[in-house]
């Protein structure tokens, strides 16, 4: 008899890098529409509203990426102390972790003889890594369409072509999102649209205030 592999696929497993590319995408058009509507609506030139735009995409990029990385870092770090104490661990108190281990088991709902069993053999095979996974939960093993819409349409269209054309592509990504991540596509397009749009709107209301100011 042949062995079956497991090939069901999950949505939860797309959690991680979907995350991160709605994140991304949905901050990129955010943030650069609502610069330009807001210098827009201030009643400046092309050249400034595209200096602004430009000047606020690089700083947008470079926040990102300075806090993932920082993000990332920390989150290594705080995991590689942890599997550096849990080593240590097993090496003074090997029978103390085999029973945190079958307990472990027996709270997810083994017998307690079964999950002694299960808590011998994982850590004959690989005591670190079954306590990095069941203990501390550890695994060992768009943005620049506002700026074409500003260079392309006449000024007095700005405000109105950026908005749009930024709605549209986030409504696009929430629908892509939620296809990706087995969820209802309505609800997706209409909570991105909705923050998106309310994002723009105070930005051009405080441009437009304090450009009449001034």
């Amino acid at each position: 008899m042949k062995s079956t592999r497991h090939l069901e696929k999950h949505y939860s497993q797309r959690i991680g890098w979907l995350r991160a590319a709605v994140l991304g995408a949905n901050d990129g058009i955010v943030s650069t529409a609502s610069l330009l509507v807001g210098v827009a609506a201030a009643g400046t030139s092309r050249s400034s509203i595209l200096v602004a735009g430009v000047a606020g995409l690089v700083a947008g990029a470079m926040s990102m990426a300075a806090g993932e990385y920082v993000s990332v870092s920390s989150q290594a770090d705080t995991e590689q102390a942890d599997l550096a104490r849990e080593r240590a661990e097993l090496r003074a108190a090997p029978a103390h972790e085999l029973e945190e281990l079958r307990q472990i088991y027996v709270a997810r709902g083994l017998d307690p003889d079964l999950a002694l069993k299960v808590a011998k053999q994982l850590m004959e095979r690989d005591a670190l890594g079954a306590h990095a996974r069941d203990e501390l939960g550890l695994s060992i093993v768009h943005t620049a369409l506002p700026l074409i819409l500003a260079a392309v349409v006449s000024l007095p269209q700005i405000i109105l072509a950026v908005p749009a054309g930024s709605l549209f592509s986030l409504a696009a990504l929430g629908a892509l999102s939620a296809k990706a991540g087995g969820a209802g596509r309505g609800r997706a397009v209409l909570r991105v649209t909705f923050w998106g749009a309310l994002a723009m709107a105070l930005t051009a209301a405080i441009g437009r205030l304090f450009g009449t100011v001034v």
